[in-house]
């Protein structure tokens, strides 16, 4: 089971949520709405995004690494690569 099994629902809710913001970008754009206001909701669905990755970040190191470092070797070295590479990747978005 990964580690943001216990959170599925609430995931699925906030992305579902987000989806919703994507497409009021694209009507905004096809009304021809004010540069600024476009820019302020995508500001805010991009913020949306990046609460869900650290959620799910936080879920993996809380579950997945945890229980990959209690059975050490090479599959502790692989899951603490993978979270490594993930913040990596979250920083540099």
């Amino acid at each position: 089971m990964h580690g943001y099994a216990s959170n599925r629902e609430d995931y699925l809710k906030r992305l579902r949520r987000i989806e919703g913001q994507v497409r009021g970008l694209q009507r905004m754009i096809d009304e021809d709405r004010y540069c600024i206001d476009i820019l302020t909701q995508v500001s805010a669905a991009t913020k949306a995004l990046h609460s869900v990755a650290l959620g799910l970040l936080e879920d993996h190191l809380g579950s997945c690494v945890v229980q990959a470092a209690a059975a050490g070797g090479m599959e502790a070295t692989t899951k603490v690569k993978e979270a490594s590479d993930a913040i990596s990747r979250l920083l540099h978005s």
